[in-house]
């Protein structure tokens, strides 16, 4: 459930995105500047045909039109909070209890922290359009993670022992969705998001770690540290986007709900996202955005057996919060020569307020390049 703090900001989000999109749903002043024709293209390809890279699901297709898209995401994150404070490693040891205490080997606060955290992310997808008003879309990533981590020694003080690595790679979760259109004035377009996500990705990695006692076992990482959700998940929206001249704009929300418990007993906390973003055609070829982006989601409902250890990110409670992001983004379409109708386009992002169910770490940077050619 929202807090009450966090639904008021996504509130007034929502407020300013759709409210600022309501004068043009009453403008049909510019009915072939936008030239939307079910795929919500120009005549001809422009830079700001599309959302900026980092939106999913922002656009249909003609009938019979394909694309391929290519994503490369990086997230980068250091250092912990608990709320929104920051928190040292030395506070976390002396002062976090560990749930697991009275367990064999457990002590009675966290004697291992996470430092910092890379995620990369290689994003493959197709889109195609059996008709004007239905675009089907499928996307599969390829994720690799990597988690520093601070050992101190023994059942308490701020002794270190020493650090070590964790690291993950493989395919996540499958996505397979349908966007339907609901208006389309050749202005405005309003389309609906419905999708589900299929548990193709490893929820069982293992890795070797050091202990407070100076042991390397090798143990099941943390639920941070797995490639999917284990679970099935639905995931609906709507997208509405518009435009003044050279202006064009949007607004998606997106949810993630997990049907039911995975394999190991446990299921991630539902997520909600609202984004907002205004694109500048400089020229047909290139265009630049800015986006915010908020989001909520809860902690993990239930626990794996064999994730045990006196460190944060193996208790379930410890996940989910409230984050708000805001991006900036630059979207390139070649209009002749060898690449011409290919998409280029990158953003860049950062959170500007974060509210984490902690200690957690928290999110320092993110961007993503991408690539698509529709066909």
């Amino acid at each position: 459930m929202l807090s009450l703090k966090f639904s008021s900001k996504l509130s007034l989000l929502a407020l300013f995105s759709f409210t600022t999109l309501s004068p043009a749903l009453a403008d049909e002043s510019h009915p072939s500047s936008f030239a939307i024709t079910g795929g919500g293209h120009h005549h001809g390809t422009h830079a700001d045909g599309h959302a900026p890279i980092g939106v999913m699901g922002d656009h249909l297709h003609k009938k019979g039109e394909w694309m391929l898209s290519y994503r490369f995401m990086h997230m980068n994150m250091e250092g912990n909070q608990i709320g929104d404070n920051n928190v040292s490693p030395e506070t976390i040891a002396t002062t976090v209890p560990n749930r697991f205490f009275g367990a064999p080997m457990q002590p009675p606060t966290l004697r291992i922290v996470p430092t910092k955290m890379t995620m990369d992310m290689h994003m493959f997808g197709g889109m195609y359009a059996p008709s004007d008003n239905l675009t089907l879309m499928a996307m599969i990533n390829y994720v690799e993670k990597e988690m520093d981590h601070l050992t101190f020694q023994g059942g308490m003080g701020t002794n270190r022992l020493g650090t070590f690595t964790t690291k993950s790679e493989g395919f996540g979760d499958l996505k397979l969705s349908g966007l339907y259109g609901l208006h389309n004035d050749g202005t405005t377009k309003i389309h609906l998001n419905a999708g589900f996500s299929v548990p193709t990705g490893s929820i069982k990695e293992r890795a070797q770690i050091l202990t407070p006692m100076g042991g390397r076992p090798v143990v099941r990482m943390p639920y941070a540290m797995q490639l999917g959700t284990g679970t099935w998940d639905l995931l609906p929206g709507i997208t509405i986007q518009s435009r003044m001249g050279d202006l064009s704009y949007g607004a998606q929300y997106m949810a993630r709900f997990h049907l039911g418990e995975n394999s190991q007993d446990y299921s991630f906390g539902d997520k909600h996202e609202l984004t907002a973003w205004v694109a500048y055609q400089w020229a047909p070829w290139i265009s630049t955005s800015l986006r915010i982006a908020g989001s909520t989601q809860s902690e993990i409902d239930g626990i794996d057996a064999n994730i045990v250890g006196p460190v944060q990110t193996a208790d379930p409670g410890n996940y989910g919060g409230e984050r708000v992001d805001l991006f900036g983004g630059v979207n390139l379409a070649f209009q002749d020569g060898a690449l011409k109708g290919h998409r280029l386009a990158f953003e860049f992002g950062a959170p500007i307020y974060q509210d984490l169910n902690g200690p957690q770490m928290e999110t320092d940077y993110m961007f993503t390049i991408g690539w698509q050619k529709a066909f």
